[in-house]
């Protein structure tokens, strides 16, 4: 059902309106040539298992569904966690929440498959189903799969070809292998929070869960690689993806200087350790960001906000030395922006190639018309809340047309009956024990499970 939406879907570009006292989303459909997006997506002929639940490894799994994967999602029968994480929800026509903004954000374009692993019935199920896919992706805690007869080297042992790929907090080796990993934990270990926040104030995390984001694109991206070295071997591979190990990678310019200085970096609100100026300033009505990438760029601004010595006063001549002087040229800077407004000095330092930004918020950069133009927000019909505007895929022409996330086990019934070739009878009997949750018969449409039989390895 959902691989037939995703390709005749009309798409639409959507914005935020102000009407009243009431915010209204308004939708324009793309133009064809603008949007036109070739009926074979770059990968889909893969299939992809889902064993992992919140946020690290379903955005892994949702970067492959929007490059045009199928994604088997298995949750247990109650559903992955974050369905129930909110408000915010979608509603429904009678305003009951159906799904929370959290699960909608990572898992469009999947097929969900509600299965108890502690039965062995069902464990053997997502055994079978190894047998039909090219990746499996799992972000339980180190050696918990083994419990169910499910850890990725028997699988492999079973499925030469299969690509498995296990995320965790630290990864299966180290002191730490056997701590959870949690993003605002991680980031707390890491120094991403002592580096963060204002110099007077108490560390800050990051707004969102970087850390799992970021280990989300490294999985798919190692995942991408060892399908491409499987074409030439024929043999799959383990990946052991860590959050520790993706945050310390990830933060390339402060690690490399804290190796050399045997310093750690200290916390500078907006600004940069190693440019100045560069960061937030505040206007008489709102703050904006200027980012002085180079020397020329400082002497364009001084001249611009009439502060003409600045350029030629020594100290602060090279970034090098606005870097060793940043306690004084910064008040001087921020004395000045203080004395007119925010648009004022956008216009002064845009218009002599300074670059410059008013500090947005995010539905501000949700309604920017550069999100309308690349398509960014769209429209997408969900079965029980109707049209609800989704951020959509950044890959653009070379994505699969958007799909609302999953009910939870909407699938299961196509997908062991098409993939597995098991019976009515026999869902049913499982789904009398409790071992499975799935629709009824007549609500089930064929094609849910992306295709037939394909022989195990």
């Amino acid at each position: 059902m959902y691989h037939a939406f995703a390709r005749t879907q009309t798409l639409l570009r959507c914005a935020w309106a102000l009407h009243g006292d009431r915010t209204h989303l308004s939708c324009r459909t793309v133009p064809d040539a603008a949007t036109a997006v070739d009926s074979s997506v770059v990968l889909d002929e893969l299939r992809v298992l889902d064993l992992s639940r919140v946020l690290a490894g379903p955005y892994a799994t949702q970067l492959l569904a929007d490059l045009g994967a199928t994604v088997w999602k298995v949750e247990p029968p109650r559903g992955d966690d974050t369905r129930g994480w909110g408000p915010p929800f979608a509603e429904d026509a009678s305003g009951n929440p159906v799904e929370s903004a959290y699960f909608m954000s990572v898992n469009r374009g999947k097929r969900s498959l509600a299965i108890d692993l502690k039965d062995p019935r069902g464990a053997e199920l997502v055994r079978e189903l190894a047998g039909y896919a090219d990746v499996l992706i799992e972000n339980f805690k180190v050696g918990d799969l083994a419990r169910y007869g499910l850890e990725p080297g028997a699988l492999r042992e079973r499925h030469p070809r299969l690509i498995t790929c296990s995320i965790t907090g630290f990864g299966s080796t180290g002191p730490r292998a056997r701590q959870p990993g949690y993003d605002v934990a991680l980031q707390a270990l890491t120094g991403v929070m002592a580096m963060t926040g204002q110099a007077d104030e108490p560390p800050a995390k990051v707004g969102v869960a970087w850390i799992d984001v970021l280990t989300g694109l490294h999985a798919a991206v190692g995942v991408l690689a060892a399908l491409q070295a499987r074409e030439r071997s024929g043999v799959g591979a383990h990946l052991d993806m860590a959050l520790w190990d993706v945050t310390l990678a990830s933060l390339v310019n402060q690690a490399q200087a804290t190796l050399l200085t045997r310093t750690p970096p200290l916390r500078l609100g907006s600004a940069h350790p190693t440019i100045v100026p560069y960061q937030a300033f505040e206007a008489s009505d709102a703050p904006f960001v200027v980012a002085c990438g180079n020397d020329r760029q400082f002497q364009r601004l001084a001249e611009a906000v009439g502060m003409r010595e600045l350029a030629s006063d020594p100290r602060f001549v090279s970034n090098a030395g606005r870097v060793r002087e940043r306690a004084v040229l910064v008040p001087l800077l921020s004395e000045r922006f203080a004395t007119a407004p925010r648009s004022h000095w956008i216009e002064a330092l845009a218009a002599v190639g300074v670059p410059v930004t008013p500090v947005s918020t995010l539905l501000e950069a949700l309604d920017d018309p550069q999100t309308s133009a690349r398509g960014l927000v769209q429209l997408v019909e969900h079965p029980q809340a109707g049209p609800v505007p989704m951020v959509s895929s950044p890959f653009g022409a070379h994505a699969a047309r958007p799909v609302p996330p999953p009910r939870v086990g909407e699938h299961t019934r196509s997908v062991l009956s098409e993939v597995l070739g098991m019976t009515d009878e026999g869902i049913d009997a499982l789904l009398e024990d409790r071992v499975i949750l799935a629709p009824s018969r007549s609500d089930t449409v064929s094609g849910d499970g992306a295709g037939g039989r394909r022989g195990a390895v």
